[in-house]
């Protein structure tokens, strides 16, 4: 049987054999595997295999480009796509905003893996994952409980008409944790990975997140806040762990900054963004201290690569300098069309979809103060941790997110926890309310493999770093 790669280099000659003349085209192949492993209240869930594979073309013809997509990897299935894509592109030449399609580069990229999915069993992952399993469940007031792992291999090669080809191998860890306690009437729950400690790599990644020692704790957080107040409600200052802040940045940053959102190509579905094309290079979008960058060369970072699904060659960028916001995250048709400075992150979760202007690492680079200096300037606040809920405007402007565990803050120290914490605020105003950023001890690469935009919906893998950070004069709330 041919590799992946073989069938790639194959695919460009037989794509020039069968391409309609005269026009330019480009091909992303896609190859990928899901595997899901589950117990959930002592009980193996059957495991889930998945396998997909298909092929994108997009052709330029007359002014306009085209798609079509193919499972059928035939010479008569390629033909068809190629120029079912050509007359989509002579149909909508006319109203074309830009006929331009990008040709890729050569490059190449693979996961970093040190410990291979495959060098444990499906019976002994799964045996591992009963035992976190009794963890969580240990006692009569644990309501539920369940542990997961999902894989995913995906490989995808971008060719085009011009010589370009992109290969790139990835390899994806999503360990998932969930426990709840109830205590009169009132249940909580903790979670672990799912929508933050997920990486590229092998099983190594577990025992660097901490995934098979994080049962115990979490189980008695659950019961902490399940017998722990309501979180105050308050104008007060806030201290957010990583693993809320990269919802932060992922919703109040990154939705706004997506280039084809500011051009109103997502108005009907996901909304529009309160930024608008004449704000960079001098707009204040946070205080002095936020500095966020597009960097997608850090090794196991869920949304690392070396080129877009474009073929587009990706390289670090700032977005946000000092407070002052710089480049937006779009593709280079989409900064063609603004006049806008972007990166590549023209990308696709599939065969089956086009590119559009996605976030992959947006991560806000870390400051000076450790966390006990950033809780220790604090006289009253919160200090919260894990996302939960979330709820912003269709401008990404106004928001409201809920977290899992809260902490007052109390002169200079943390406190007695607190169930159901929450703030809101305005995306326009609340970085520059930002008066305290972690240092690297207080770092976490992480991510979430649910983004979701497009129509039809396309989810894709993010990946956001981020140290914990202060916030002062924040709208803080609680459940009553």
């Amino acid at each position: 049987m041919a590799t992946f790669e073989e069938d790639g280099a194959r695919l460009r000659d037989r794509l020039a054999r069968l391409a309609p003349s005269g026009c330019e085209w480009t091909a992303r192949l896609v190859r990928q595997r899901d595997q899901s492993l589950s117990v959930r209240r002592g009980t193996v869930e059957p495991p889930r295999i998945d396998d997909d594979q298909g092929v994108m073309v997009s052709v330029a013809a007359e002014g306009g480009v085209g798609f079509a997509a193919t499972a059928d990897l035939s010479d008569q299935g390629l033909e068809w796509a190629l120029h079912s894509a050509a007359a989509w592109a002579k149909r909508n030449a006319a109203l074309a905003l830009d006929g331009h399609l990008p040709q890729p580069a050569d490059g190449a990229y693979e996961s970093p893996v040190e410990v291979a999915w495959e060098t444990e069993s499906i019976a002994a992952k799964l045996a591992r994952l009963r035992e976190i399993d009794e963890i969580l469940g240990a006692g009569d007031d644990i309501v539920d409980r369940g542990a997961s792992l999902w894989r995913t291999q995906l490989h995808t090669t971008v060719i085009g008409s011009a010589g370009g080809r992109t290969s790139q191998r990835f390899d994806y860890l999503v360990p998932m944790l969930s426990v709840s306690a109830s205590r009169d009437g009132d249940t909580q729950t903790r979670t672990f990975g799912g929508h933050a400690k997920v990486r590229q790599g092998g099983l190594e990644v577990l025992v660097e997140l901490g995934f098979w020692e994080a049962g115990e704790r979490l189980r008695e957080e659950a019961r902490q806040l399940a017998a722990a107040p309501n979180c105050p409600s308050e104008r007060t200052a806030v201290v957010l762990a990583p693993d809320q802040m990269i919802l932060q940045i992922h919703e109040s940053i990154g939705h706004p900054l997506e280039i084809d959102r500011i051009l109103g190509d997502e108005r009907n579905y996901a909304g529009t963004s309160f930024v608008t094309a004449e704000m960079f290079g001098s707009y204040r979008y946070g205080s002095e201290l936020l500095n966020v960058s597009f960097d997608p060369g850090v090794p196991g970072e869920f949304g690392s690569y070396a080129c877009d699904d474009d073929g587009q060659a990706a390289v670090a960028t700032p977005i946000i300098r000092n407070g002052v916001l710089l480049n937006g995250l779009g593709g280079v048709r989409s900064q063609r069309r603004a006049e806008i400075g972007g990166v590549a992150n023209a990308r696709s979760p599939s065969w089956n979809r086009p590119t559009i202007d996605r976030m992959a690492n947006l991560n806000l680079e870390p400051g000076v103060s450790s966390l006990d200096a950033l809780i220790g300037g604090v006289e009253r606040g919160i200090y919260m941790e894990t996302n939960r809920s979330w709820s912003i405007d269709d401008a990404r402007n106004k928001f409201q997110f809920g977290c899992e565990l809260g902490r007052v803050i109390r002169n200079g120290e943390l406190a007695e926890v607190v169930k159901n914490p929450g703030y809101r605020g305005v995306s326009a105003t609340f970085w520059r309310s930002l008066d305290g950023v972690g240092d690297r001890s207080t770092f976490e690469v992480l991510g979430t493999p649910f983004c979701g935009k497009g129509e039809p919906n396309q989810v894709i893998r993010v990946g956001h770093a981020s140290p914990a950070c202060r916030f002062r004069d924040i709208d803080v709330f609680g459940g009553e």
